[in-house]
């Protein structure tokens, strides 16, 4: 089982831009089956989380199914923002206290930290991300919510083109000897 960040990004390191918007993202070309496509992905993941604007962002734009199967928490201190419609748990308190929950309920699956940056951050610093996969968009944004607002150090361990993407497997650094 691996905790894994997995994103898209502008080149810029932007995951949405400053309106909150990911019509730079929607409107490429990538191949789900490709190399790091979403469909091979998801279905090693046994459990999710995201921050709340992540949420807000799918309920707004895509108001009738949940679109994952697998167990789901947002971070938020605002329980009430979660719909009833959608099987979702909340949690306010550290991602160390969460992760164990996250880690019986994968199953030994994956864990995915959907994001935002920001909650992908809280997990780098308590040392809980194993891999991060972005995938580049040929484009600069300018402004908006960075991919991961911490300092931290990643080796490269695997890239590849998907159709308008660059994509790239990052994994941390081997402790010391």
């Amino acid at each position: 089982m691996k905790t894994v960040y997995y994103t898209a990004s502008s080149l810029d390191g932007y995951i949405v831009d400053d309106n909150d918007s990911l019509d730079w993202l929607i409107s490429r070309a990538i191949d789900g089956d490709g190399p790091f496509g979403y469909d091979d992905f998801i279905e090693n993941i046994g459990a999710l989380v995201m921050g709340a604007s992540t949420y807000e962002w799918i309920v707004r734009n895509h108001p009738d199914d949940w679109m994952y199967e697998q167990p789901a928490w947002v971070l938020t201190h605002r329980p009430q923002i979660t719909a009833e419609r959608y099987p979702v748990r909340v949690f306010s308190g550290a991602v160390t206290d969460l992760h164990p929950q996250l880690a019986s309920a994968a199953a030994g699956k994956d864990i995915w930290v959907v994001g935002g940056g920001d909650v992908a951050a809280q997990f780098v610093t308590a040392g809980l991300i194993d891999e991060m996969i972005v995938s580049y968009a040929p484009c600069t944004l300018g402004a908006g919510s960075p991919v991961l607002p911490v300092r931290s150090e990643w080796v490269l361990a695997e890239s590849a083109v998907n159709a308008d993407f660059v994509c790239a497997r990052w994994t941390r650094p081997a402790g010391p000897a």
